[in-house]
Order: C-alpha cells, then sequence, then structure tokens
C-alpha cells in the first residue's frame, strides 16, 4: 500500500493518551479496566511514547506554523490523493486504518512540518548550484510505444516520410492510455518518477517539434519520442524558486534534517512533562546534539 506522504521519525497511530482517571475504558468478567490503568500502562510502552511526542510536536508546529497552512492546500492535496485512488479510495483508506477526516490531519500536520522545515533550514548557493545541476524543467512529450526494435524503426521510418506522429501513434502504439490522443503524455521535470529514467534523458535531448530518430529501450519496450514544449534549462537564478522547493523536498525525506528541525521546533515550544515517569519522553530532540544543523 502507497505511504500518503513522510511522516515524522514517530509513529502515527489512531491512540490519545487519556488524562488519569477513573472513567471506566473497558469492562470484563474479570473486572474493569479505567482511565488510569490504561494510561498507565500504555506510558511505559515505546508506542505509548512515540503518540505523546507526536502530540506534543502536532501542539508546537500549530501554534508556530498554523496560519501558514491554509485549508485550501489541505483540501487540494487530500482530492490529489481521492482522485489518484479512485473508486478504491475508501477501501484504501480504510485498510489504512483512518477516516477521511484522520486523513486531512495528517496531512495538516505535513504541512505544518513542511513550514517548519522552510523556517530552520537554510539553503545555501551551494546546494542550488547542486540542484540546478541535475535539474530539467516541465516538459511535454508524445510517446509510440511498441514491443518489437523493428516496429520502432519503421515508426521512425514513416515519420521522416511525413506521417503524423498523432496517426502513428493510434495505428502503432501499445498505450492504450495515449494512443488515442496522439501519444501526449502529462507533463513531467526532473522530479517525475513516473517514467523510465531512460524515456526521460532521451526525450530532454531534444528541441521543441523534435523526435527521436533511433528507438529507445526502456524497461517498457521500444519508444519513439517526440518533444511537444521544451523551455530549455535556463540559469539557475531564473529556477532558483523550484530548486528552493526541490529541496525542501528532498529535506522531508531526510531524517537528519528532520530530527535537527523537530529539535528546534520543541526548543521554542515552552514544553513542560508534568509526568516524572515521561520527564525524558523528548530526550531525543531536545539535547544539544540534535540541532546540528
Amino acid at each position: 500500500m502507497k505511504k500518503w506522504f513522510v511522516a515524522l521519525a514517530t509513529v502515527l497511530m489512531g491512540l490519545t493518551l487519556a488524562a488519569c482517571g477513573s472513567k471506566t475504558v473497558a469492562t470484563t468478567s474479570g473486572g474493569k479496566i479505567t482511565e488510569s490503568e490504561y494510561y498507565s500502562s500504555l506510558k511505559n510502552t515505546s508506542s505509548g511514547k512515540q503518540v505523546l511526542q507526536q502530540m506534543i510536536l502536532d501542539k508546537v508546529l500549530e501554534k508556530q506554523y498554523g496560519d501558514k497552512v491554509k485549508t485550501s492546500q489541505v483540501t487540494k492535496q487530500y482530492n490529489t490523493y481521492k482522485k489518484e485512488y479512485g473508486s478504491s479510495f475508501k477501501s484504501v483508506l480504510s485498510q489504512s486504518g483512518m477516516t477521511a477526516s484522520q486523513l486531512k490531519q495528517q496531512i495538516r500536520d505535513n504541512l505544518l512540518l513542511k513550514e517548519a522545515v522552510k523556517g530552520n533550514v537554510t539553503i545555501t548557493n551551494a546546494q542550488l548550484k547542486k540542484q540546478f545541476k541535475s535539474y530539467e524543467p516541465k516538459v511535454t512529450v508524445s510517446h509510440i510505444l511498441v514491443s518489437k526494435k523493428s516496429t520502432a524503426e519503421t515508426v521512425i521510418k514513416d515519420l521522416k516520410a511525413g506521417d503524423s506522429f498523432a496517426s502513428l501513434a493510434k495505428k502503432y502504439s501499445t498505450d492504450s492510455t495515449t494512443k488515442n490522443k496522439g501519444g501526449k503524455l502529462a507533463a513531467f521535470d526532473s522530479t517525475g518518477t513516473s517514467l523510465d529514467s531512460t524515456f526521460k534523458k532521451a526525450a530532454w535531448k531534444l528541441k521543441t517539434g523534435e523526435y527521436t530518430t533511433t528507438p529507445v529501450k526502456t524497461t517498457s519496450g521500444y519508444e519513439v519520442i517526440k518533444m511537444d514544449s521544451n523551455p530549455g534549462k535556463g540559469t539557475l537564478n531564473e529556477h532558483k524558486a523550484e530548486l528552493k522547493k526541490q529541496i525542501i523536498d528532498d529535506d522531508m525525506n531526510n531524517s537528519t534534517v528532520l530530527k535537527s528541525v523537530v529539535s528546534k521546533v520543541l526548543k521554542k515550544g515552552n514544553i513542560s512533562i508534568k509526568d516524572s515517569q515521561l520527564q525524558n519522553v523528548l530526550s531525543d530532540y531536545l539535547t544539544s546534539s540534535s540541532s546540528s544543523k
């Protein structure tokens, strides 16, 4: 099952640490279980401590960055997931043990964390230059996928003879999703992961209007690729905003960076642990060595 998004270095669980009390949580033939008993048992487990860490972090993130995350952003991301999974969305949610509202909350938590990363990580010129080396802007291409090299060679021969790419896609392509649309694919850039790397490298070499003159061997078969729109790489300054976004996205997958950011956020959170047995629950984040970046 697909991972929804990057979580923190804790386990997101549908548990809450109830305040000590005498309210009954469950009854059995052997007696009842109270909130205080449940709390005392849970707080001594690694899962219980992780839940508390998560709850504390959610509170301080909301306080520090809540005004930077709009409801419309959460809704947009939620709808993206919903569209991606289509008719299976509800079953995927159920298999994940989540409701729609819980997913929206987790999306919000993740967006808050991203804002924290933006606010606590300094992006250097060296990082920008490194990112730019592998950067490719969004391009749109059309393709004709076939199973044999000889068929791809025939397609290229017909293109040179003046046949239209769209007509040849309809005639030859084995990609049923695009063959009746002229072979057109969704726009992609260097961050895209849905296309074969060999395919992307061959495409980026093309100028607008050009097509590959030799078959491109990929994991799917043999490809003939036509560049519909390639704006060119341009300069670093022209793409600085996008490069910064890509670096932040990479940081969201870097556990070392996330731990450093979480440490900084928690240190600003004025946190006081009242339960003596949980005094060290944030020790991994609040030591001086945790703020290395």
